[in-house]
């Protein structure tokens, strides 16, 4: 994709640190270099602001991620893209699932009307809820961690979507601090909510969640 858009050597490509290595490693493989944005937190999608911050004069592309079921902004980044000569790449998050979206708004819609003590996502316009993120604020110790391992106990199979952000990581190490992303990857925890999922099922998980809001009380 990059290459054949004439991105090469020399070339930086900004992309989002928050989500796998699959971007960084295609930028790295056209021979460019990838240089990390920070996410909006409501759609952990690429922050238009972020990325202007961080073009050079050897920013040639922008890849976007779409993630969660949220749309990045991209007309605020096709028009960052056409002041400063960038190509803009959109991407579809990968391995999304192909079932009834009108289900999935359903089931997030019941969630996020029951759920307490964690932070259910933004319900705006658009949002496909490919997949169902909340956030367990921390208080100085690992509460989502904490958190998940109790969930999981209750037979609920919850994941935490991004461990550690791609800036983080040993092969992609960069000292740029991206508080969004970092925010999020420690925060955010992937709830079951998928077209296939029964009323009952969808009551289980309210009910072992909201059991455990002790785990959320600030720590002393």
């Amino acid at each position: 994709m990059l290459r054949a858009a004439g991105v090469g050597t020399g070339d930086e490509v900004v992309v989002p640190a928050y989500g796998n290595a699959e971007v960084a490693e295609a930028v790295v493989l056209a021979g460019a270099v990838p240089v990390f944005a920070d996410i909006e937190p409501s759609t952990y999608c690429l922050d238009p602001d972020a990325v202007a911050a961080a073009v050079t004069p050897r920013t040639a592309a922008v890849v976007v991620v779409h993630r969660f079921g949220h749309q990045a902004d991209v007309r605020r980044l096709r028009d960052l893209g056409q002041r400063r000569g960038l190509l803009v790449l959109e991407q579809a998050e990968p391995d999304a699932p192909h079932d009834e979206p009108d289900l999935r708004r359903a089931h997030a819609a019941y969630l996020s009307g029951r759920l307490s003590g964690v932070v259910t996502p933004d319900g705006h316009a658009g949002h496909s809820y490919q997949q169902y993120v909340v956030r367990v604020p921390g208080n100085g110790r690992p509460d989502r961690d904490a958190f998940a391992r109790a969930v999981r106990a209750k037979g609920i199979d919850c994941r935490v979507p991004v461990k550690t952000p791609v800036h983080r990581t040993p092969r992609f190490w960069r000292d740029v601090h991206l508080p969004e992303t970092e925010r999020a990857a420690d925060e955010t925890l992937a709830l079951p909510a998928g077209a296939s999922m029964s009323r009952r099922d969808l009551q289980r998980v309210v009910s072992a969640c909201n059991a455990l809001g002790g785990l959320l009380q600030p720590a002393f």
